[in-house]
């Protein structure tokens, strides 16, 4: 099972109060995780990625084991902590201003 930490707004938008845990068949991968996110909660499909190219939108980052996963590809496996339950995915709405 795959711990997912959702940013608040995020979380309003799916309905949860905590992580979301996910279960991921195969590689453990940002783009195996994030699928089955959407799937499990279709409600946040377009948000997280764009909808077409399925990159990672602006203002956003992702998170594993301390480590910004942001610009990895997102075909890469991701640490065996993440995809053994012991550490989350997390993913961060990152704040703009100046």
């Amino acid at each position: 099972m795959i711990r997912v930490l959702l940013p608040s707004h995020l979380k309003t938008l799916a309905a949860v109060k905590d992580e979301v845990v996910l279960d991921v068949q195969g590689k453990v991968t940002q783009s195996a995780v994030l699928d089955a996110l959407e799937q499990r909660y279709p409600m946040l499909a377009g948000t997280i990625r764009e909808h077409v190219t399925h990159k990672r939108r602006p203002y956003l980052r992702f998170f594993a084991c301390g480590e910004d996963m942001s610009h990895a590809s997102p075909d890469t496996p991701l640490p065996d902590e993440l995809a053994e339950g012991r550490e989350p995915f997390i993913i961060v709405g990152s704040v703009a201003g100046g």
